[in-house]
């Protein structure tokens, strides 16, 4: 059974893609939901108020996600320190987790899986791509978040150029071409992939 990556930047679309997939029977990891669950764990939380404060959990213990989301994406140190506590952590658990599925490949969904080195743990990465102006108009629907936030969350991600060099295969999620066609045709690809992996 391989282990396949799906990553993208803000507002491309990789949730979408995944939901296609997993119609498909393919196992998927979402990797954010993860380590929101794993936040919620002693070790790490205590690892988070540490870092964060008190604030950083409401009074009923859940993750305040608004609060820690403005520290982290104003200040670069915060933002390191809290994926460094969290990536190692959500990889670890991606593993348990692949290890537990059954079927030709399991998907991981993660929008930072190149920033955190974790696609090395990986065969294959599919990106998903989108011309900037779209993913902009889709975090917008989506999120209540001013379009100077949006761009400056966007300027912290690696450029989507740059993902190219690290993925095997490539989605256009551009509305003009066909999501199921390109899924299916990567999925193709990747059952005779997991039956003669070399």
């Amino acid at each position: 059974m391989i282990k396949v990556g799906i990553t993208g930047n803000m507002g491309s679309g990789k949730t979408t893609i995944c939901r296609i997939f997993a119609t498909l029977g393919v196992p998927i990891y979402d990797a954010d939901s993860r380590a929101k669950a794993l936040m919620l764990e002693p070790r790490l939380k205590n690892q988070v108020i540490a870092l964060f404060g008190t604030d950083a959990y409401d009074l009923q213990g859940q993750l305040n996600t608004a609060y820690i989301s403005q520290q982290a994406f104003s200040d670069a140190s915060l933002l390191t320190q809290l994926n460094a506590l969290v990536h190692p952590a959500v990889a670890e658990d991606a593993m348990v987790w692949h290890e537990a599925q059954s079927g030709p490949y399991t998907l991981r969904e993660a929008a930072l899986l190149i920033e955190s080195e974790s696609y090395k743990q990986l065969d294959c990465i599919i990106l998903v791509t989108a011309p900037e102006k779209i993913r902009i108009q889709r975090v917008q629907m989506r999120n209540q978040w001013s379009l100077e936030e949006i761009k400056a969350r966007m300027a912290k991600q690696m450029p989507e150029d740059a993902k190219r060099s690290y993925a095997q295969f490539i989605i256009t999620n551009d509305g003009q071409q066909s999501l199921i066609e390109q899924v299916m045709a990567i999925h193709a690809e990747l059952l005779k992939f997991s039956v003669n992996p070399s």
